[in-house]
């Protein structure tokens, strides 16, 4: 009776374990046929037999997510083997078979979108598969976050770091840094008056010392932005009326170019170089 009893789950390892023979063997023989195809006929060779993931989903028997371990596995090898000259093309396509086999599977998405912009050099199909990351999984901050930094570290694209910063805030669970980050990208954007406002919610709203801190010191950055602008705005038009700059800020009071002269956050006078026209803080803001 024993024996009897324990053959069904005999019978299942034996069944998966010939499975994955089968399914490591059906790579290494579709790995072997066509690196042997010359890459300067057929351009992306080396992929473009793997089935699609609509059809791996249903051929692999319930055991689709083993499928996309597999192919992630085959992935990071592949896309990391100099040699292939045109590895990177159809980048997007392997990983969305991956999503399609194990939509729930978050590591294939930022690796493919790490490898799109660092290997590839192609940003946009990092945008792609990040984007195709937070639709099968919106409820993963994450991959908005990923975009963003892409968005503003690599292409100084500040409105498409702020709209995906925005939409990473709007997902619950999303960490406090990601405001900071979106009011960045509004500085960066020259949005000063947004950012303002921002950094002071921020500042109100902050949970500790540190978060103040930081608050405080983009605070001062933004309004030293505004001033010194309105300063040199002030400085152009006294240049353009008298054919030189003034010998100090004090002359464009008393020429009616400004009402009155700013200070910085901590009450501090801008510093003035009558010579370049030049206008700066006293000190910079991550030392005060």
């Amino acid at each position: 009776m024993t024996g009897h009893s324990s053959s069904p789950p005999r019978r299942a390892t034996a069944v998966l374990i010939l499975f994955l023979l089968a399914m490591g063997a059906s790579f290494v023989a579709l790995k072997a046929k066509t690196d042997a195809i010359p890459r300067s006929k057929v351009p992306g060779a080396s992929i473009i037999y793997i089935p699609s993931g609509k059809f791996l989903r249903f051929s692999t028997f319930g055991y689709s997510a083993l499928a996309a371990d597999v192919i992630y596995l085959w992935a990071i090898q592949y896309y990391g083997t100099p040699t292939i000259d045109d590895r990177f093309n159809y980048l997007d396509h392997i990983f969305a078979i991956i999503a399609e086999l194990d939509p729930q599977y978050t590591d294939p998405y930022e690796t493919g979108a790490m490898i799109a912009t660092t290997e590839a050099l192609n940003p946009d199909v990092a945008f792609k598969i990040l984007d195709l990351g937070l639709q099968k999984n919106p409820d993963q901050w994450i991959f908005p976050f990923d975009a963003g930094h892409i968005a503003l570290i690599t292409l100084k694209d500040y409105d498409r770091a702020m709209r995906y910063f925005k939409v990473c805030m709007d997902i619950p669970g999303a960490p406090d840094f990601i405001r900071r980050l979106y009011a960045n990208a509004l500085y960066k954007k020259g949005d000063l008056k947004t950012a303002w406002d921002t950094w002071i919610d921020i500042l109100r709203s902050a949970p500790d010392d540190r978060t103040k801190k930081i608050a405080s010191n983009h605070l001062y950055q933004v309004k030293a932005a505004i001033d010194i602008g309105a300063l040199h705005e002030a400085l152009e038009r006294f240049r353009k009326n008298y054919g030189r700059l003034p010998e100090g800020l004090s002359l464009l009071i008393q020429r009616g170019l400004m009402e009155s002269l700013p200070k910085d956050l901590d009450g501090n006078d801008y510093l003035y170089d009558p010579k370049t026209g030049e206008v700066k803080t006293a000190i910079s803001p991550w030392k005060r």
